[in-house]
């Protein structure tokens, strides 16, 4: 007797890597990192980023890393999407200030606009979803570098000045965590990337694991912060919906924008993913420096938005890697013979070429 395994629905918006992401959400909020343990997780979590790095640029060839960078056009966009069409979107809600949000958490909200791109999960979901990765890449260290600059002087304009000057420790902590990371995976290709290459499949985890040590690290500051007792259930329910409204706002825009842009199905993948997120990593210490005391509250929004890209994206990500699959299968050409009892001749799914007659 054949034992059948319990399989969610289809039509459920779950998998098990969405699971996985509330079991981190969940143990975060139950046994968050503090003191000496914090600063493992955090250590641990530097050093699965920097890892996931080296590996990217371990993978990929000089000439790949070249033709993202030259992708000017998809570059300018995702800038657009991140330093223009979010701080606008983030200015239009201020409306809803003080009936639906207080003024400190639209001040963390507008703060979540001005923050630049994540880097490693837009990577890692754009692989997932075999959109662009040479250009995800670029176009987030890009994102990021400019951040440095554009947010704290975007914040000055539209939040009062608030904060002093912006220390380069963020610049350090990019360049030594990602670009050195990823600079030293390109030199040691020549050595190591046939062996990468060949186990692809089980390095892939990697990606995943990355983002859940990410999450479970961001989350367990926010936990011993304290920030969730600042705030209402109801104001709280009332964040959530206008992130989500902002979310979906930004997702839409970068898919069907970059199509009326007349970028091809891969790029479009890599706009979405590195358009519309925000990085938690770049904005916590960025926001410790511009609202100092009040940082804990401030950041309450890019932490929620944080976790809620992560995982609307996940789902994202594996439907557009279904799509993609899904094209790619082959359909029987009509100048094609048929088969004894008139069943379609299919070409060879990679060659293309027609099969040969029984």
């Amino acid at each position: 007797m054949s034992r059948r395994t319990l399989q969610l629905p289809s039509w459920l918006p779950f998998d098990p890597y969405i699971l996985a992401l509330l079991g981190t959400v969940a143990l975060a909020a139950l046994l968050p990192a503090s003191g000496g343990a914090a600063e493992i997780a955090g250590g641990a979590s530097t050093g699965a980023v920097a890892l996931l790095f080296f590996l990217y640029g371990a993978r990929l060839s000089t000439r790949e890393a070249l033709d993202g960078l030259r992708h000017w056009r998809l570059h300018l966009t995702v800038l657009g999407a991140t330093f223009l069409a979010f701080p606008l979107l983030g200015l239009a809600a201020r409306g809803l200030e003080p009936l639906v949000l207080t003024p400190q958490l639209y001040s963390g909200l507008l703060f979540l606009c001005l923050v630049p791109s994540t880097i490693q999960s837009s990577i890692a979901f754009t692989s997932i979803a075999r959109g662009n990765v040479p250009a995800a890449i670029c176009a987030g260290s890009f994102s990021s570098l400019a951040g440095i600059v554009l947010t704290p002087l975007l914040a000055a304009l539209l939040l009062g000045g608030t904060g002093g000057g912006f220390s380069a420790d963020a610049l350090v902590k990019i360049v030594l965590q990602l670009l050195v990371p990823f600079l030293a995976g390109q030199l040691l290709r020549r050595w190591i990337g046939g062996f990468l290459i060949r186990h692809k499949q089980a390095l892939g985890h990697v990606d995943r694991a990355a983002i859940l040590l990410v999450v479970y690290t961001a989350f367990s500051e926010g936990m011993v912060a304290g920030v969730w007792h600042q705030v209402t259930p109801l104001r709280l329910g009332a964040l959530l919906l206008v992130e989500a409204l902002l979310l979906a706002a930004m997702l839409a825009l970068t898919w069907y924008g970059a199509k009326r842009l007349g970028f091809g199905r891969e790029d479009r993948i890599t706009i979405q993913f590195a358009g519309s997120k925000k990085s938690l990593a770049a904005g916590l210490p960025m926001a410790s420096v511009l609202f100092g005391a009040q940082a804990s509250v401030a950041v309450l929004p890019l932490m929620l938005f944080h976790q809620m890209q992560l995982m609307v994206c996940a789902v994202l990500a594996k439907r557009r890697a279904r799509d993609a699959a899904v094209t790619a299968v082959p359909f029987p050409h009509p100048a094609l013979p048929l088969r004894p009892g008139g069943r379609g001749r299919y070409p060879h799914p990679e060659t293309g070429a027609a099969p040969r007659t029984p």
